[in-house]
């Protein structure tokens, strides 16, 4: 019979009576970290429930949602307690005899409960942030520390937090000392080695089980998203999307033949009338050629990306918004996208789109993969018509790969590390004031154009993102306590103050000014896919004229950005974009494209369809008032259009074939068709 300890044989409960005869060897101790994690793992789930209070559906689905939970928290629990389980197997017999072994091991516990709850703490910022648990967001997080730490410092009160869990640490622990457990795992007697290797197997045995069988595919689709993300574990899904933060498209979602789904893209793109080669080795690529009667606008382009600007903060879309007075009278002398979305939630997916005029492919954008050098970009075409291009960004732009990406398609680089000292007036852990940057901006343009080339700028932004601080004194809103309204108005102080220093310039009646969002400010909602989310604003600025004032009310996405531009302007060029002018494009045939890490999604007119992985695909209603999807049945030619654009864009980049067109060739397509020995275009 095992031996117990004489306190727990003499125990009157039953409980503590069972414990003492049958789990008295010292792995019992991984029983402790089980109950302790789960049980704030429950606790976690029932706090981030009381958030999304609102949000979430009250019917029995949460108790799936936490019938599923309790099992992803056991699976977490098991890898979370491997380092436990070698301490416990390999520490030599006897170990918890003397009092600073056993102290050590009370400072052990104690620290693995203050990990819990900190980790419960961070669950509920990031929820605050993105109304979802751990995902592939927080994997890149842990790989920017310099800016998510400093982002942490500026925007909470750390010695309150980490004071108040360890306060709370502290009384769990007691909780758990006074039941009387550690007592009866860690003062057992000594084990022989060959009994702790055995009962060392099988404890590691469980994670490897939970890990070959358990998945979050496994999740029911639940209607309302808030309570599927409510089943998860934030640990779990944290690994999860490590391991799946680049995902071949072919493996895990629907495929047609690869000649099919690039003859239904072929089609689809040159529904905006631009001519393609139908034949021959470009059967499987984008390429065309797009042709424009007439004479070629040459403006210069600055192009400013806002971060996280949803449509809803700009009074033109939203008339209860009074933040952005300065937009609202730009757009009145404007091109205004009434129904313009982002393809995906982050700021290197708008980047992708805008720059590429790609698909949202499953994983990480490409702005982040590697072998993403000497693309085609909007930039290779505007450097094609002889113009300067750059990316402008007020912070450190090593982040999000965003140097390396623009830097190696062409563009000069110009962010925080190559700026003096004093010509930074304000700034916060992402990046400058939004005026530090357009002043460099302005600057930049002057050098341009003393060297007599026209240009364009992709301008980021920085000022719209927690801590949100910025200048005192701008805007009738504090810095940082004001939170994103104040982020908003300021951003829209500096813009229109920008526009106005810029109007002084001798090249400002000869440029356009684009102001486009790279992503909403809010991901979440009810839906696996939550459109309204994805809608930001698009306005185009011509003080010279060259483009008219006015509104274009279609459906269209971040990936018709550049080809719609380039229309605007009335050039003639060879493009691998999958986006297409807007404006030449019958509006029935207006489609947006949308996605996630994981769901890829195709919206037209109200038919809304989504591939996941595990080669799913669901058709949705979308009610764009009430913002609901109501299941429809699937109509086969739909899904094999969703299905080619988002195979075809991840054949391209699998094959390396998305490539710049070098000037020669550049010239060579643009030839009349007559002289094109090729193929005729269509």
């Amino acid at each position: 019979m095992p031996a117990t300890t004489p306190e727990l044989n003499n125990a009157t409960s039953p409980f503590r009576r069972f414990l003492a005869r049958y789990l008295p060897r010292r792995h019992g101790g991984l029983i402790i970290f089980y109950a302790v994690f789960t049980g704030i793992s429950f606790l976690t789930r029932l706090a981030l429930l009381a958030k999304a209070g609102h949000d979430a559906t009250w019917t029995l689905s949460l108790l799936a949602a936490f019938g599923w939970g309790m099992l992803f928290d056991l699976g977490a629990a098991a890898f979370a307690a491997l380092p436990l389980v070698v301490l416990l197997t390999f520490l030599p017999a006897g170990w918890f005899a003397r009092r600073w072994q056993q102290a050590l091991a009370h400072l052990f516990g104690f620290g693995l409960i203050y990990l819990l709850l900190f980790g419960t703490v961070s669950e509920w910022t990031f929820w605050d942030e993105f109304g979802v648990r751990f995902n592939f967001i927080a994997v890149d997080y842990l790989v920017y520390t310099t800016e998510v730490i400093g982002n942490i410092r500026e925007s909470y009160n750390l010695p309150l937090i980490f004071s108040g869990v360890g306060a709370l640490a502290v009384v769990l622990h007691w909780i758990v000392v006074r039941s009387g457990l550690p007592a009866q795992w860690f003062t057992a007697p000594p084990e022989p080695v060959a009994r702790r290797l055995r009962a060392g197997a099988v404890w590691f045995v469980v994670p490897l089980v939970f890990g070959a069988v358990l998945d979050d595919d496994w999740l029911p689709a639940f209607r309302n998203n808030f309570n599927r993300e409510l089943a998860k574990n934030g640990l779990w899904s944290l690994f999860s999307a490590f391991k799946d933060n680049e995902l071949a498209y072919e493996q895990f979602y629907l495929t047609r033949p690869v000649d099919e789904a690039f003859a239904t893209v072929r089609r689809e793109i040159a529904r905006d009338k631009s001519a393609s080669f139908p034949s021959g080795p470009e059967a499987r690529d984008t390429l065309r050629v797009v042709r424009h009667e007439g004479a070629e606008l040459r403006p210069n382009v600055i192009q400013i990306t806002v971060e996280s600007l949803s449509a809803d903060f700009l009074s033109i879309f939203n008339r209860a918004s009074n933040l952005t007075p300065n937009l609202a009278e730009i757009a009145g002398q404007s091109l205004v996208f009434d129904n313009f979305y982002a393809t995906g939630t982050r700021t290197d997916r708008g980047m992708e789109a805008l720059t590429l005029a790609v698909p949202p492919t499953p994983g990480r954008s490409l702005v982040k993969r590697p072998k993403n050098e000497d693309m085609f970009t909007l930039g290779s075409v505007f450097r094609a018509k002889g113009y300067d291009t750059a990316f402008i960004y007020g912070g450190f732009g090593y982040f999000d790969n965003m140097n390396y990406f623009f830097g190696h398609n062409g563009y000069r680089v110009i962010d925080r590390t190559g700026v003096p000292k004093e010509d930074i007036t304000f700034a916060n852990v992402w990046g400058v004031c939004d005026e530090d940057l357009f002043r460099w901006t302005l600057r930049e343009a002057d050098a341009s154009t003393a060297g007599g080339k026209p240009f364009h700028y992709f301008v980021m932004t920085t000022s719209n993102h927690r801590p949100y601080t910025f200048p005192a004194g701008r805007i009738d809103l504090p810095s940082k306590t004001s939170g994103r309204a104040g982020a908003v108005k300021y951003t829209d102080y500096a813009i229109g103050k920008f526009i106005r220093d810029a109007s002084a310039k001798p090249w400002f009646k000869n440029t356009v000014f684009v102001i486009v969002a790279d992503h909403c400010a809010s991901s979440a909602g009810k839906t696996a896919l939550p459109v309204q989310n994805y809608h930001i604003p698009l306005i185009i600025f011509a003080p010279g004229g060259q483009i008219a004032p006015g509104h274009i009310r279609e459906l269209t996405s971040q990936v018709d950005y550049a080809p719609t531009l380039l229309g605007l302007l009335n050039w003639s060029y060879p493009s691998r974009f999958f986006g297409r002018d807007v404006r030449a494009t019958d509006p029935k045939e207006a489609r947006v494209l949308v996605g996630t890490y994981q769901k890829l999604g195709l919206l037209k007119d109200d038919d809304f369809l989504v591939l996941t992985p595990v080669r799913r695909q669901n058709q949705y209603l979308y009610d764009r008032t009430s913002y609901t999807l109501t299941d429809e049945p699937l109509d086969p030619a739909f899904a094999r259009e969703a299905v080619s654009y988002y195979q075809a864009a991840s054949y391209l980049f699998q094959q390396q074939l998305y490539r710049e067109i070098k000037t020669e060739e550049f010239a060579r397509l643009l030839a009349p068709p007559a002289q094109n020995d090729r193929a005729a275009p269509r």
